[in-house]
C-alpha cells in the first residue's frame, strides 16, 4: 500500500510528525489491518509521470491520506498522477482515501473550499493555482466529517450548505462511513443529495 502524504504538506514537518504520534499513525494502523503501508511523497516525482507510474504499479493499494484537498489535488496534478491513475485503475490497483483523499475523488472541489483553504502550497510545489476540479472519480463531491465529533463538522456543514445553494451533487459522510465504487457500479452510497 502506497500512502500519500501530500495533503499535509503544509503543516511544517515536525508538527506532521507530532501529529501522527499522539492522534493517529496511519502506518500501524494498516499494519494492524493486515496491509503493508509505504509513505508515500508525490513531490519526489513532479514533473516525472513515467517514473511515477512505473513506481505505483508495483503497488495493490494506494491511500490518500486527510489534510487540505487542494494541496493534495495540487500534488497529484504536478506529479502526472491524475493522469496515470486511469491506467493504474485499469491494472486493478485500488485508489482510496479519507478526508481530503475522499474529496479529490469528486468531480469538482468548489464545496469542499468551505472547509479547506484553496490557495494553500507548500515548498517544491510547480504551480500555486488552485484546481477546481476533482479526479472524476465520482460523479459527485464528497463532503467528508459530516455530523461527526471532529473539529471541522461546523465546516462539513457549510460546505453541506454551499453545495446545496449552488444545486451542486454531493454526498456528506460521516466519519466512519465509506462508498465503494467498483467501475460504475457503487456497491453501497449514502443517499445522494
Amino acid at each position: 500500500m502506497a500512502v500519500l502524504t501530500n495533503a499535509l504538506d503544509a503543516i511544517p514537518l515536525e508538527a506532521q510528525l507530532n501529529f501522527v504520534r499522539t492522534k493517529y499513525d496511519p502506518l500501524t494502523y494498516f499494519f494492524q489491518n493486515g496491509f503493508d503501508p509505504s509513505l508515500f511523497d508525490l513531490r519526489r516525482y513532479f514533473g516525472r509521470p513515467h517514473e511515477l507510474a512505473s513506481l505505483l504499479k508495483q503497488y495493490r493499494v494506494i491511500w490518500a491520506l486527510g489534510g487540505n484537498s487542494f494541496l493534495l489535488r495540487r500534488a497529484m496534478r504536478d506529479s502526472g498522477f491524475d493522469t496515470i491513475l486511469p491506467d493504474l485503475l485499469e491494472r486493478g490497483i485500488v485508489y482510496a482515501g479519507w478526508s481530503a483523499g475522499a474529496c479529490v475523488a469528486g468531480d469538482l472541489m468548489s464545496a469542499v473550499a468551505a472547509m479547506d483553504e484553496p490557495n494553500v502550497t507548500a515548498p517544491g510545489y510547480l504551480t500555486s493555482d488552485p484546481i477546481e476540479t476533482g479526479l472524476g472519480l465520482l460523479p459527485y463531491q464528497i463532503i467528508p466529517h459530516y455530523e461527526s465529533d471532529h473539529p471541522e463538522t461546523s465546516a462539513a456543514r457549510g460546505a453541506v450548505e454551499w453545495a446545496m445553494k449552488h444545486g451542486v451533487k454531493y454526498v456528506p459522510l460521516r466519519d466512519g462511513e465509506v462508498i465503494i465504487e467498483n467501475r460504475g457500479h457503487v456497491d453501497f452510497l449514502p443517499k445522494l443529495r
